[in-house]
């Protein structure tokens, strides 16, 4: 146990960093807005790893997010006058040459601080011994333990390489309490904080399904939690901040990426179904009862490689007979092609109107994909080939910008090894190397057994009455995102009626009629009746992942709008008590 707060009972952990490229201002507002002990970064994201990995073979010596060296060039005096110790997972693939970069830093700035950095999550040199094939990266999920025993030798700065993304919060918790190994229940709440302030300002309304309610949202501050010796905790950010902390922008995050009730971390696995949220005061959540359990033997590993060449080109179709159309640019540009590539993929969009005031309206996008691992084959040949087709294809032939050049694209695996082949070291501000044990107890991630639907009260069950057709969201606040190929939808309502229509209405089935791009793939449904939500996973929806962009949404960033956007039957009682959509909707 050491001291990062002044209340042995509470630390305060801001999150300044949601993502590589987020608001690089982000660190100063949180120290100079109020109070924080321990401020943290998320840099890491599946498709960052990419980034960094080809960062990497060009840079050697890079491979971590330069952005936190401009933060830091910043605001290290300040963090250090302040007694505000930092940690993150900005390292990336390269954490000891991060650390080395910061000692530099701080010497041409003329300060005194230490820093230390975690290691042993690249296993990219061991791959094909671990049965994880010769990728690009890969990177196995590390824990806190690591972050523990750093900020336990006084380091200012803790940079660490891929850990989860919670983990950066439950370190500086678990030091500030001394937590054991098995005290799960504490650090589960601290995962779960975690995951709530990970992604920055979508915990403050950032990427929120409600938006309209919210007074000020022009440039919402970056959350923090307070979190317990019990691991129980308050989300807020700091005062005379845009952005909202609410029940609602708490649960939108909660439900953000996440699988199953069982939210796995290598340190403890939360269960979701067991979280409680409430109104703690403005801009105040308490979040409450999160039980732990022990941490699956296998830890996660982030695999990228590189699968070949991409290139697209989209051509716009205007007024009449769209769909003949479209069908002579495919005859006239496949058969043109001198060699048709490995993967060729098109995709109309209908987003044009009968009768339209303006030609944007009347008009449809067709776009052409190409892969290969030829670039020269998706590269100059398709280009050249797409220009041609100018003057002597459809009428009004237009193009929403020129060629391009073939792109490499990336695709991600996931894959998992047993957490004893993983070394997880400290490396501490004198050079000392600590060796991190793997957890001795460990429990699989069986399924948790599903509730069922709520208990009916008078009126629920048998004839409904009168009943109304409306989009979703009337009713229900939704948040989306991506996990490799796979994508999430978290969907919730605010009352008990709403949540007892909700539970039995959003089936999967009803899922795949709203969502007719999801046919015939695997859908899991999980109910978490504390939340009044129910999340969706859909498997393969987004390809082989972002790098790979299946889907012009290749994050699933939109699809939970899509699917509040999409009409279904419910009771007038339950409509009654919704929220205002734009008329167009209705």
């Amino acid at each position: 146990m050491i001291s990062l707060a002044p209340d042995p009972d509470l630390i305060r952990v801001g999150n300044c960093s949601g993502f590589y490229g987020d608001r690089i201002s982000a660190m100063r507002e949180m120290l100079d807005g109020g109070d924080v002990d321990v401020l943290t970064g998320d840099y890491l994201a599946e498709l960052t790893m990419l980034i960094l990995g080809r960062d990497r073979m060009k840079h050697p010596e890079l491979g971590y997010a330069k952005t936190f060296v401009r933060q830091l060039e910043d605001c290290l005096g300040l963090a250090l006058d302040k007694g505000v110790r930092i940690v993150a997972n900005a390292g990336g693939l390269n954490p000891a040459g991060l650390a080395a970069r910061l000692r530099e830093l701080t010497q041409e700035l003329g300060l005194t601080a230490t820093v230390a950095h975690v290691e042993g999550d690249d296993l990219a040199p061991r791959a094909a011994e671990l049965g994880l094939g010769e990728p690009l990266t890969a990177n196995a999920y590390l824990g806190s333990w690591g972050i523990v025993e750093a900020l336990g030798s006084g380091a200012d700065v803790v940079v660490t390489g891929r850990v989860t993304d919670a983990s950066v919060i439950v370190g500086p918790a678990a030091a500030h309490f001394g937590w054991g190994r098995t005290d799960y229940d504490a650090i589960a709440g601290a995962v779960v904080a975690g995951h709530v302030i990970e992604c920055g300002t979508q915990a403050t309304g950032g990427n929120f399904a409600f938006f309209r309610e919210i007074a000020d949202m022009s440039r919402p501050g970056f959350p923090l939690a307070e979190i317990r010796r019990d691991g129980s905790s308050v989300i807020t950010k700091h005062p005379d901040t845009a952005g909202a902390v609410t029940v609602d922008t708490v649960t939108a995050q909660l439900m953000y990426e996440i699988q199953t009730a069982r939210y796995a971390n290598p340190d403890a696995t939360a269960r979701l179904d067991t979280v409680a949220l409430a109104q703690d005061g403005p801009d105040r959540v308490s979040i409450t009862g999160v039980h732990g359990e022990p941490p699956p033997p296998d830890l996660k590993v982030s695999l990228n490689s590189l699968g070949g060449f991409r290139n697209e080109m989209t051509f716009v179709l205007t007024g009449l007979d769209i769909e003949a159309k479209a069908e002579l640019s495919r005859r006239q540009l496949e058969s043109w092609l001198p060699v048709r590539p490995a993967e060729l993929t098109w995709d109309l969009a209908r987003v044009d109107r009968p009768d339209a005031p303006t030609q944007q309206q009347a008009s449809a996008l067709l776009t052409c994909a190409v892969r290969d691992r030829d670039p020269d084959t998706v590269g100059r040949a398709f280009s050249n080939v797409a220009v041609e087709l100018a003057l002597a294809g459809y009428p009004g032939a237009t193009l929403t910008s020129m060629p391009g050049k073939a792109a490499p694209y990336g695709v991600f695996t996931a894959g998992y090894v047993d957490r004893h082949k993983v070394p997880h070291v400290a490396v501490l501000p004198d050079g000392t190397r600590v060796d991190i044990p793997p957890a001795d107890e460990t429990r699989g991630l069986e399924p948790v057994r599903d509730p069922g639907p709520p208990e009916a009260e008078s009126g629920d069950d048998g004839d409904p009455g009168p009943t109304r057709n409306l989009p979703l969201g009337a009713v229900a606040a939704a948040r989306s995102g991506d996990k490799g190929g796979n994508a999430n939808i978290g969907v919730w309502v605010r009352t008990d009626a709403q949540w007892r229509w909700l539970a039995r209405a959003l089936t999967i089935d009803e899922l795949r009629r709203m969502l007719p791009e999801t046919a015939g793939l695997p859908i899991t449904r999980t109910v978490l009746p504390n939340l009044r939500a129910v999340n969706f996973v859909i498997e393969g929806i987004l390809g082989q992942g972002v790098a790979y962009n299946a889907r012009f949404d290749p994050q699933a960033k939109g699809l939970a709008e899509w699917l509040r956007s999409r009409r279904i039957d419910m009771p007038a009682s339950v409509a009654a008590t919704g929220i205002d959509v734009e008329e167009s909707a209705l």
